[in-house]
């Protein structure tokens, strides 16, 4: 849809989008505490709380980080498991005047005390005593400021925030070489909630989310802020969230009826859930295969497509999953997304592709302590002056049905299972190894679908050409997701005519050399390991995690092993093994301790109306 105000390649979005700025989110928590005080808020794996209880524990620990010196714009860190401590702590950061800063727990501590100094934080929240962060920097648990009552004489501050105060400060991967952050306004998340709701993504009636996200990826957002609107959230715990069929019953105890997941995660959830009601599905962090949608669309399961960059807070475009195969869909109300060329002028013609800038209230400030990157990928929006647009680096054509899809990348980064990563990182750990000279990193297809970071390094005369430890050392600088698959030695890095290494060019990863398992448990362990994994062969000495495995892949181990063998087998069986016979040994036990346990019926909830 188009109108004379706005270019033709600009998407208009559907609905009023009037001049008011949403209520804010602390506001519309306020409103949900005293409507439903004993409404559950919470769920999770150490217990649950009430609205009631939740606007106490919030009010304490606001108390205390503004004792500690916290103000409004100030950054708190938030170092913490998926526990009900989590959303207390999010919120205790918003009512004291801050934004929050999540350090995730499972990262190296050497990333995370470089997030916490580079943010500049004033407080961390922790139950850690010495979590990894500057020296100085006060340390308060969750707990803190508690037990006391809150009335009318005792309650935290009423902050109530400007649309312009930060919100939260997330760090994505960086393409040189450091994580960067991102820092988004309460206006644009108050925005992401109230826009969602007049697409008809959030029905009316009160809804049970499952946080599934981890807090440090801005998919998360989207999932934890509807407890302001009043639903109550369950927080699906690491064990759970590891093991499908465990979550399956998790998302039937609770009755969760909105459930956020990349098309990866589902299509190890489906199975599981086949015989019950599915929640609505709210799916994102990487495209959407064809396979996939058709599954969905023909199924009659309620399900949403969305788009968007961490710099526009979560998600800007959207579509439900019906009718023809993967899009992107339109706008949400109040967002303006240009298809442009280089030249910035609008991309018209069905089929041509341009690159997508994204307008609107839900753009961020920009990277705190960048302000060159900043003016990069923050422009004038020459459609609407005195405005800024994002440029999103994505490409995207139109098709002659005026659908828009999603084509590619102009740049390096990648999404790979629901991660964004900037190949620059990567390259940039790799190349501070002691030995390295020279790296270089790709996105090799192990198999069909099955996208994999794959590194490349030169190393310096004399030094040992041991992959494997080079592997082991940049786990301790990176996050599981950064680190790649594997990683090849090579004499030289190839090069293009002007001196730049020819990525193209890079050879296949090595692969094991081929050995032929024993036949029985044995054989089959290690079939379903080649399978999923992608590789030829593989060997009783191979660790899973060098092959390439990753945590989607060990779930479908686990899983195909379940069914081929009938055995009671758990995630951590695979997750604590040394290698390819250690893990089989284990499978073996399990095979000797009997068929595996009829897994518990699932309660289909009731549909909401």
């Amino acid at each position: 849809m188009t109108t004379t105000a706005e270019p033709a390649a600009t998407v208009q979005p559907t609905g009023p989008t009037g001049p008011a700025a949403p209520a804010d989110l602390l506001t519309r928590l306020r409103a949900a505490v005293a409507a439903h005080p004993d409404r559950p808020a919470v769920h999770a794996v150490d217990g649950s709380l009430d609205f009631a209880a939740l606007d106490r524990r919030t009010a304490a620990l606001a108390r205390a980080l503004r004792a500690r010196g916290v103000r409004r714009g100030d950054r708190v860190g938030v170092h913490l498991a998926r526990t009900a401590d989590l959303p207390v702590a999010l919120l205790a950061a918003w009512r004291a005047g801050a934004a929050y800063v999540p350090l995730d727990p499972a990262y190296p501590a050497e990333r995370i005390a470089f997030m916490a100094a580079d943010a500049g934080l004033a407080a961390v929240v922790s139950t850690d005593a010495a979590p990894p962060v500057p020296a100085g920097v006060p340390v308060l648990r969750p707990d803190a400021g508690a037990p006391q009552s809150v009335d009318a004489g005792d309650a935290a501050p009423d902050f109530t925030p400007d649309p312009l105060d930060s919100a939260y400060v997330i760090y994505t991967s960086g393409s040189t070489g450091r994580p960067k952050g991102v820092e988004v306004p309460h206006g644009a998340v108050a925005h992401l909630a109230a826009a969602l709701e007049r697409s008809g993504a959030y029905r009316p009636e009160p809804a049970v989310v499952g946080w599934n996200a981890s807090v440090s990826f801005d998919a998360s957002v989207q999932q934890w802020v509807r407890i302001c609107r009043g639903d109550t959230l369950v927080l699906i715990d690491d064990a759970r969230r590891a093991d499908p069929a465990r979550l399956a019953v998790l998302l039937a105890e609770h009755g969760v009826t909105d459930l956020d997941l990349t098309p990866s995660h589902w299509q190890l959830l489906r199975e599981p859930l086949a015989g019950a009601r599915v929640p609505r599905l709210f799916m994102g962090g990487e495209p959407v295969p064809e396979r996939t949608w058709r599954e969905l669309a023909d199924g009659g399961i309620d399900a949403f497509n969305l788009y968007g960059p961490t710099e526009c807070t979560v998600d800007a475009i959207t579509a439900p999953i019906t009718g023809p195969g993967p899009h992107l869909g339109e706008p949400l109300p109040g967002v303006r997304a240009h298809l442009l060329d280089d030249r910035l002028a609008p991309v018209t013609a069905p089929g041509a592709v341009g690159e997508l800038y994204l307008a609107g209230p839900g753009v961020a400030h920009g990277y705190p302590g960048h302000p060159g990157l900043t003016a990069g990928r923050f422009v004038a929006d020459p459609f609407t002056p005195g405005t800024r647009m994002y440029r999103t680096g994505d490409q995207a054509r139109r098709t002659a049905d005026g659908l828009l899809e999603y084509v590619g990348r102009v740049d390096r980064q990648v999404k790979l299972r629901g991660f964004r990563i900037e190949p620059g990182e990567v390259e940039h750990a790799l190349a501070a190894l002691d030995g390295v000279s020279a790296a270089a990193v790709t996105v090799h297809e192990a198999a069909p679908g099955d996208l994999r970071l794959a590194g490349y390094v030169v190393t310096t005369a004399g030094a040992g050409a041991d992959a494997a430890a080079l592997l082991v050392a940049l786990r301790r600088t990176l996050p599981a997701h950064l680190v790649p698959a594997t990683v090849t030695v090579l004499d030289a890095l190839p090069l293009t005519p002007n001196g730049k290494v020819d990525h193209r060019a890079l050879p296949a990863p090595a692969a094991a050399e081929e050995a032929a398992p024993a036949g029985g448990i044995d054989e089959q362990v290690a079939e379903v390991w080649r399978t999923v994994l992608g590789v030829p062969a593989v060997e009783p000495t191979d660790d899973f995690l060098s092959l390439g495995g990753h945590s989607l892949a060990a779930l479908r181990v686990v899983h195909l092993l379940r069914r081929k063998l009938n055995v009671e087998l758990q995630l951590r069986h695979l997750l604590d093994a040394a290698d390819l016979a250690a893990f089989t040994a284990a499978v073996r036990r399990a095979t000797e301790a009997g068929p595996a346990a009829p897994r518990p019926a699932l309660t289909a909830r009731r549909a909401a109306r």
